[in-house]
This record gives structure tokens, C-alpha cells and sequence, in this order.
């Protein structure tokens, strides 16, 4: 049996991965920095960066040091045109063009001082705009149904900037299409959140219901979620068509927070059972946690190559674990 200290290891030791695949989509101006750093970083078996020597990060500073270094090797041959295709390196992977305003990238990046704070929406964004709730009624489609459908995706991504001149727009979506990827579940029956109404009861539901990691493929992201990509790469299509030229930041829940609405059905509702899984059920909520992260890391990357510049990670329901798991 694995102690609860093991499990809240790996969850750390996850981290530093989700930060090493998304690092690939903070996109500097390539001409602002030295490219040419390749002497610093070396290369595990599984293909991880690691410091000089092959040792990790000693530091909060080295590990932000090393991952800039990371970043720039792999833009260093992207170029400015408007082809979300451009930017592709020798191993098939494909980046993202750099929009004219940067300033979101630029501060992601952390390099340097930018000359203002951007400012972009929270994911989801526009949900108070009346154009939303018009554009809804028009439709006569929930908000799941919603998510799934690119053109929906497009209009309700563009709806906020079209308002605001904000600094980014953001994928309209929302964290729980991986729980459905995995065959759970989801509603949404107004007034009272998202739910999953059939939640995962015990180790042996979960060895029933979910698919094992080695079926977590790329293949397999593009079969159950290949309607996000289509409506990045529509975004993309309608923000050069509406001559916007800024980011698109897309987004993914993070594996404790994905676990926890997993096997607690809500986020109003038994608001330990995560720290309860991971206590009592070690080993299942390890080979949940190994599934989602890698569902998430080809979820991700699969977002960078539709065509989103950057992404963020959403850890939602981090606050319900105790401080010392933490």
C-alpha cells in the first residue's frame, strides 16, 4: 500500500510535468531573446529537460531559469506569419504564430517587465453578456451542448472581445469535457452547477469504467475531444476574419481537481472526498491521477497544435485539500 505522503509526491512530481508541456505554449517574441541556449539543458529518458548535467532545478529561480531556456529553444524558429501551422520542428510538433499583441505571452513568459498588466476573462467567458443569453435562446442549446458545437464555441469565444478590449480571448468550454472523455457522466441542470451524477463509487467502479493509460493516446484525444480542436482552429479562422489579433488562451482542469468531481459527483457536495480517496484508496486514486495527467498533457498539447497560444491549468478544487498534503 502506498502512504498518502507517495501519493501527494507524485502529485508534485506531476506538476513539474504539466509545467514542462505547457511551458511550450508561452510564445515570446523570438528576436528579444538569445536563442541559442542549448548548452544549458540535457534530456531524461522520458524526454524531460533537466539542468546542467542532467540534474533538476535546485531552486524556484533555476527551475523558472530552466524552463524559459525551454521555451525559447522551441520557438526559436518560429516566425510571424498567420499560419497556426507555422513553427513546426523536426519531430512533427506545430506552434502557434505570435499575434501582434504579445503583451499576455510576454507577461506569461516572465522574462522582463511588461509595460502594463493585461487583462483577459476568466474561462467562460461572456456568460453575462446579454448577447450570450440572446445567442443562447436563438440556439435553443444548453451550455454543454453548447461547448461541444464549434460554431457555438467560436461565436461565444469572440462575443467578450468584441466588448472589451481585453488582451486575450479564452476557449468557451469547460473542465469537465475530460470526465466525459472518460466515459463519466456530466449534467447540468440549471441553478445548481455542474454535476456528475453518477460518480465513481470504489476502486472496482474505477477499474470498470475507466479506460486504462496506455488507451490514453493521441488518437484517443482527437476521437473523444477532436470537437475542442475544431473549434480552436475555428477561433483562430474568426479572429483573423474579425481582424483580432491576439491570443487565444485554452485551458484544462488539473488531475486532483478532475478526481474530485470524478468521485464526488459536485463541487457543493462531500468537499473531502478527495483527501478521503487519496487516504483510503491510494493505489486507485494513483492510477486515476496517472490517467488524467496524461489525458491532460495530450489534451494540452493537442490545443497548442489547433492553433491556442497559450494555456492555463485549472487546480480548482486545490482548497479542499489540507495544508500539509498541499
Amino acid at each position: 500500500m502506498h502512504s498518502t505522503n507517495n501519493v501527494m509526491r507524485i502529485l508534485h512530481v506531476l506538476t513539474f510535468l504539466w509545467a514542462v508541456v505547457t511551458a511550450y505554449a508561452f510564445a515570446p517574441n523570438p528576436h528579444s531573446f538569445p536563442a541559442n541556449r542549448k548548452g544549458a539543458i540535457s534530456h531524461t529518458k522520458l524526454h524531460v529537460e533537466t539542468g546542467p548535467g542532467g540534474k533538476p532545478a535546485s531552486s524556484s529561480e533555476e527551475d523558472l531559469t530552466l524552463t524559459r531556456q525551454i521555451i525559447l529553444e522551441h520557438i526559436s524558429g518560429v516566425g510571424g506569419d498567420s499560419n497556426p501551422d507555422s513553427g513546426k520542428d523536426d519531430q512533427g510538433y506545430k506552434s502557434s504564430s505570435l499575434p501582434g499583441n504579445d503583451l499576455i505571452i510576454r507577461a506569461a513568459l516572465g522574462h522582463e517587465p511588461v509595460e502594463r498588466t493585461p487583462v483577459w476573462l476568466f474561462r467562460q467567458a461572456g456568460r453575462h453578456l446579454p448577447e450570450y443569453h440572446a445567442y443562447k435562446k436563438e440556439t435553443n442549446r444548453g451550455f454543454l451542448d453548447m461547448i461541444s458545437n464549434p460554431v457555438d464555441v467560436a461565436e461565444c469565444t469572440l462575443q467578450p472581445i468584441r466588448r472589451y478590449p481585453v488582451d486575450a480571448a479564452i476557449l468557451f468550454s469547460d473542465i469537465l469535457v475530460i470526465a466525459e472523455a472518460l466515459t463519466i457522466e456530466v449534467t447540468m441542470p440549471g441553478g445548481v452547477g455542474i454535476q456528475v451524477p453518477n460518480p465513481i463509487q470504489n476502486p472496482e467502479d474505477l477499474d470498470n469504467r475507466i479506460p486504462s493509460i496506455d488507451e490514453i493516446t493521441p488518437d484517443f484525444v482527437l476521437d473523444k475531444l477532436g470537437f475542442v480542436m475544431d473549434s480552436i482552429k475555428l477561433i483562430r479562422q474568426k479572429l483573423n476574419e474579425e481582424n483580432f489579433d491576439i491570443p487565444l488562451i485554452g485551458f484544462s482542469g488539473a488531475p486532483f481537481t478532475l478526481l474530485y468531481y470524478m468521485i464526488g459527483g459536485s463541487s457543493r457536495k462531500n468537499t473531502d472526498i478527495g483527501m478521503t480517496w487519496l487516504q483510503e484508496h491510494p493505489e486507485a486514486s494513483q492510477k486515476l491521477l496517472d490517467v488524467l495527467t496524461k489525458l491532460i498533457i495530450e489534451y494540452m498539447a493537442a490545443q497548442v497544435e489547433a492553433g491556442a497560444h497559450l494555456l492555463q491549468l485549472f487546480e480548482a478544487m486545490g482548497m479542499m485539500m489540507d495544508e500539509e498534503n498541499f
